[in-house]
């Protein structure tokens, strides 16, 4: 890793969770989940649609340049602008980007177009791009991420003010969503160590069969604190401040709801972190539908049973950010 670039990045993260004016700066909202096909562009559709009918300004913004949808979710039939003119260099104004969309106070980049040889920008780039889409004179920036743990994916993960995970109840989701959330502690972790040693330890441990023997990032911690009492500190730090939020999609039954629990549980156990479990989104034929109709589903059947639900989520991100600037507001 080019670690000037990464220290950019690091330094870019920490700048706005504490930078003063905060609170008048955009929230970042990144949503992931390791595994393609589990509702992301769904999940960030609906929950900006419902933010924007409450009165807040936001702009969804597609990050996933090798798989583009989110412009279809939101009723943006053929954008004539993308991010991919951004990463191309062919546009420097990121507000020259943004599409407007049939629902009112959303906004859009989409990502289509993308160049299939190099779709992803450098990560020189990828600092720039976070910088920019923080300052938009908006409230709410939801980036809706591709599948897998590109370090793209991980950076535009990391660096936002809240991390969604999104998992259905299939067994090879939730064995991506841990290896997601895995990946991106490690590389967060990993820009956080001061010690080029003790970053060196943290990419042997990202090889889940080195030969440390390290398996989780409660062991990680062991061998650093072991090595190096300061980092060990450091290490600490980064654990508490790292707190992916879960959201259960196309839940069935009873056992589905409390997959959120489960996956929050092991998250504790095992790689010591407190992962927050956001809520869950019911299986509904309407949500189909709604997708064929190309409109969040919030929008064009407001009352159905997932709607509702959604809408719950998006009210908790509120209030979770309310709460967050008001705790910030005291210190």
């Amino acid at each position: 890793m080019n670690t000037r670039v990464g220290d950019r990045l690091n330094k870019l993260a920490a700048k706005i969770r504490n930078e003063p004016g905060r609170s008048r700066r955009a929230r970042l909202i990144a949503v992931g989940g390791g595994k393609g096909g589990v509702g992301k562009s769904f999940i960030v559709a609906n929950l900006a649609a419902s933010l924007a009918r409450m009165g807040h300004r936001v702009v969804a913004v597609d990050g996933d340049l090798e798989g583009a949808n989110l412009h279809t979710c939101v009723g943006v039939s053929k954008p004539r602008v993308s991010l991919a003119d951004f990463v191309a260099q062919r546009e420097e104004d990121l507000g020259k980007l943004i599409l407007d969309t049939p629902i009112p106070n959303l906004q859009l980049i989409a990502a289509t177009d993308g160049n299939l040889a190099t779709p992803q920008p450098t990560q020189s780039r990828r600092v720039r791009l976070m910088r920019e889409l923080r300052e938009l004179d908006v409230d709410f920036v939801f980036l809706d991420l591709g599948a897998g743990t590109h370090a793209a994916v991980i950076d535009y993960f990391m660096i936002g003010d809240d991390g969604v995970v999104v998992i259905t109840p299939e067994p090879t989701s939730v064995e991506n969503a841990y290896g997601f959330v895995r990946a991106a502690f490690y590389r967060r972790l990993r820009l956080a160590m001061a010690s080029h040693d003790m970053r060196k330890i943290v990419t042997i441990a990202m090889d889940q069969r080195n030969e440390r023997g390290i398996r989780t990032p409660l062991e990680l911690l062991r061998e650093i604190q072991t090595l190096d009492p300061i980092e060990g500190r450091r290490f600490v730090e980064t654990m508490r401040a790292f707190r992916p939020r879960l959201i259960v999609n196309d839940v069935r039954t009873a056992e589905d709801i409390k997959l959120g629990f489960s996956i929050q549980s092991v998250c504790r156990k095992f790689f010591g972190i407190e992962a927050e479990y956001l809520g869950y989104v019911n299986h509904d034929e309407l949500a189909r539908r709604s997708v064929r109709a190309k409109r969040p589903l919030i929008d064009v059947y407001p009352r159905s049973d997932a709607a509702i639900y959604l809408s719950r989520i998006a009210r908790k991100l509120l209030a979770e950010g309310t709460a967050d600037q008001s705790h910030e507001g005291s210190i």
